[in-house]
């Protein structure tokens, strides 16, 4: 997975040699890596700001227990939502969303309230990204982790 991490378009002969095994082996850890979930969508790599989205913001949504179901599936048709959470806390849900400045955002809160069953959101604006989503230093971890093991 580092290698996948490091060069996300490498091919399957340069990551075979890249890790020192038979083309077929490094095909066959591909596939079973995007079959059993490892790998997530390539769609996640489009940035927000290249659709005219450049605003990012995190809304916590508190859901009637008796709704939540229903209001969840609903809230998770709102195409601008791009990171749903159910959580612990005050709230029940922590959204991401992307909106193309503080007046969409408004109305993308005002249509998660006229959902039936949701009761109250709360809004935080991001202000710059200081650091984008990141795997690479926890997958060294996990590998020294699990080479320390070996040993």
């Amino acid at each position: 997975m580092l290698a996948l991490d490091r060069d996300p378009q490498a091919t399957v002969l340069s990551l075979s040699r890249e890790l020192g095994v038979a083309r077929n082996t490094a095909h066959a850890r591909l596939r079973r890596l995007l079959t059993d979930g490892s790998l997530g969508p390539f769609s996640q790599r489009v940035r927000t700001e290249a659709l005219g989205l450049p605003l990012i913001a995190f809304i916590s949504v508190a859901i009637s227990q008796s709704a939540s179901e229903s209001a969840i599936e609903q809230v998770r048709t709102i195409p601008e939502i791009i990171e749903m959470h159910a959580t612990t806390g005050d709230a029940d849900l922590h959204v991401k969303v992307a909106a193309r400045n503080p007046a969409d955002l408004h109305e993308i809160a005002n249509r998660m309230l006229a959902i039936e069953g949701v009761e109250r959101t709360s809004t935080a604006m991001s202000l710059v990204e200081v650091m984008p989503t990141r795997t690479q230093p926890l997958l060294e971890s996990v590998a020294l982790d699990e080479r320390s093991a070996q040993a």
